[in-house]
């Protein structure tokens, strides 16, 4: 709870201190982290709490940026409208796609949504009214009954810094619940579980489409901030990165999405600046990380045995 405390008011000062340091280049970045801690904390309550590693869950993210970006070149503005065309949309792709994968487990249930994220990234790319593999420049923005509140010069920052805080503390209270127990003993042990008269699979369902829906938020979010969605958003390779930052971070830690995703944006940022191939760098120091931080960044800085139970 402190180390929550101290990351959310740090987030919350910064952009009183940005001026001091370069408040665009500054801005740009942590809103970076934000929305990437966003998307990890959705895929958090899949692996975390269900045991169940997805490769396909970024397709959720591109699917949410495009229906936000298909509706405002349909001419709807208002951001209200366009979080609920992307709820609604991804909701029923995530509803789809989970009957069906959920039918499987383990490596898989891995390569299922591996497969159905590559098609999404593929449906993605042949919207040739939308740029296709190019992507798509948006020229009008989300607004809020008018106002560029929710837009870069306005107070974008703060509308994804309190989505980054509800996303948090609404995933800590779902693993607190009595759902996310059950979800959790169907993780351990999906037989004893559904012997006890639980539905295994309902709960993952759910569990997946909720997932799904955070990273279409994110996904909006991020249109909205870059001003340009592209079918790589969807990739698998992100959907391994966001896998990575949760490893890093700490699985099943109340702040390790958060604390995985600003370490992975600000080494990946401080390494390209001085290196062409910083690849060459990142990668053996996250086998390190791995190797010598089995708890994750969260685990180096309140060791697990100090802060009673995990979620």
């Amino acid at each position: 709870m402190l180390i929550g405390g101290v990351i959310f008011a740090l987030l919350l000062a910064m952009p009183f201190v940005m001026p001091l340091l370069g408040a665009g280049y500054l801005a740009g970045l942590i809103i970076k982290a934000m929305l990437m801690a966003i998307a990890a904390l959705s895929l958090e309550l899949l692996i975390g709490y269900g045991g169940l590693v997805s490769l396909g869950h970024a397709a959720f993210i591109g699917v949410g940026a495009y229906a936000g970006a298909i509706a405002l070149e349909s001419g709807i503005e208002n951001i209200l409208v366009l979080l609920a065309i992307t709820l609604v949309v991804t909701g029923v792709v995530a509803l789809i796609t989970g009957v069906l994968a959920l039918r499987t487990t383990g490596i898989y249930f891995l390569m299922i949504t591996l497969a159905f994220g590559q098609m999404i990234y593929f449906t993605l790319t042949s919207l040739a009214a939308y740029g296709g593999d190019d992507g798509l420049t948006l020229w009008t923005l989300g607004t809020f009954f008018g106002s560029d509140i929710v837009q870069n010069d306005g107070g974008l920052y703060f509308v994804v810094l309190g989505v980054l805080f509800l996303t948090w503390w609404g995933v800590f209270r779902i693993s607190r619940s009595r759902f996310g127990r059950v979800l959790r003993a169907a993780r351990d042990n999906p037989a004893r579980a559904e012997v006890m008269g639980y539905s295994v699979n309902r709960y993952r369902l759910v569990a997946y489409v909720v997932a799904a829906l955070i990273a279409g938020v994110s996904g909006l979010l991020m249109m909205q901030h870059a001003e340009f969605v592209s079918p790589a958003i969807a990739t698998w390779q992100h959907s391994g990165d966001l896998i990575v930052v949760l490893v890093l971070g700490g699985l099943a830690t109340r702040n390790g999405a958060i604390l995985g995703a600003f370490f992975v944006v600000i080494i990946e940022e401080v390494l390209g600046s001085f290196f062409t191939e910083w690849r060459l760098i990142y990668g053996p120091l996250l086998v390190l990380m791995v190797l010598f931080a089995k708890g994750g960044i969260s685990d180096l800085l309140v060791p697990r045995q100090t802060q009673g139970k995990t979620p």
